[in-house]
């Protein structure tokens, strides 16, 4: 089922799947698992180019060489910008990994320690919710990956939809009333269901 609210095509999987991330279950594999780095908007492009030098004290030596040769962002086989991979990986040059082995992202460690006011890319905060642009819509769909299937059975577990889960992000890219109109929506898409 497909709920329009403030012109966005929003799937009524966000409601209905259960997701809260579990790092220490998946390591943090999305950031070091795929064929392509994170979807960027050109406005993100930008900043990151801007604070790259704040980042790049969190980021691995592949990482800043895989960045100094490609630039932030290369374009994909969609032709859409992403983050570059390191070389022979399926790591986006941004990631690190902490003591216990864990991927984090480097920009938002420097924006946890209150170095940048860039959090991370929106497409990385929104998974797994992947946005689509269309001409007139966003299209928001929940997309299930393998690599979250730890996340998926601590969701469960703990009753969390996805758009509860994703709250900040959602409020962050589309603001405070869409997330509300959003709360409404997942409420009466319930009452169908019972």
């Amino acid at each position: 089922m497909i709920f329009e609210i403030d012109n966005k095509l929003v799937s009524s999987e966000i409601f209905e799947k259960k997701f809260v991330c579990d790092l220490n279950a998946c390591k943090g594999e999305c950031c070091v698992a795929g064929d392509a780095g994170a979807p960027l908007e050109k406005t993100e492009i930008k900043e990151i180019e801007k604070i790259l030098p704040i980042v790049q004290k969190y980021m691995l030596p592949k990482g800043i060489a895989q960045v100094e040769k490609d630039g932030v962002s290369v374009l994909d086989y969609d032709e859409d910008y992403v983050t570059p991979l390191m070389d022979g990986t399926g790591a986006c040059a941004f990631v690190f990994f902490d003591k216990n082995e864990i991927a984090k992202c480097a920009i938002e460690a420097a924006f946890l320690a209150g170095e940048v006011t860039f959090q991370k890319p929106i497409s990385c905060h929104l998974y797994p919710i992947r946005v689509t642009k269309l001409k007139k819509h966003d299209a928001l769909n929940y997309n299930q990956w393998s690599v979250c299937a730890p996340a998926c059975t601590c969701g469960e577990s703990l009753d969390v939809p996805v758009y509860k889960f994703l709250q900040k992000p959602l409020i962050r890219r589309y603001g405070t009333e869409f997330y509300q109109q959003l709360t409404i929506a997942a409420t009466e898409f319930e009452k169908t269901k019972h």
